[in-house]
């Protein structure tokens, strides 16, 4: 089991920032990938930002350039630095631990296996 716990979200105008940061306990060893989801208000959820264990890094086109994801596994910390803030980065933010999943016959996809509870981002113009 892995639980995660999101803090840092909250109102800020538009070109500002925020740092969130997830508190990861237990075992994230069988985790192919830690990363940072955002759910708007009728919208699907979509991935933001994920990283690896080896610290390789994507993300959204939407987001780059302007959000840093990074982990500090000796404190078991994931964090997501958010500059140029707009109002669309406006949503819930969640932390997910993915897991490698079998999606059918020898096919496996790295996938949300455990989420945070969501953190609120707004952002106001």
């Amino acid at each position: 089991q892995v639980q995660l716990v999101e803090s840092g979200g909250g109102s800020v105008q538009a070109g500002g920032s925020l740092k969130l940061s997830c508190a990861v306990s237990g075992d994230t060893s069988s985790m192919c990938r830690m990363g940072w989801y955002r759910q708007a208000p009728g919208k699907e959820r979509e991935l933001v930002s994920s990283i690896t264990n080896g610290g390789i890094t994507s993300y959204v086109d939407s987001v780059k350039g302007r959000f840093t994801i990074s982990r500090e596994n000796r404190e078991n910390e994931v964090y997501l630095q958010m500059n140029s803030l707009k109002t669309e980065d406006t949503a819930v933010y969640y932390c997910a631990a993915l897991r490698f999943q079998s999606t059918g016959a020898n096919r496996w996809e790295c996938r949300p296996a455990y989420w945070g509870q969501g953190t609120q981002v707004t952002v106001s113009s």
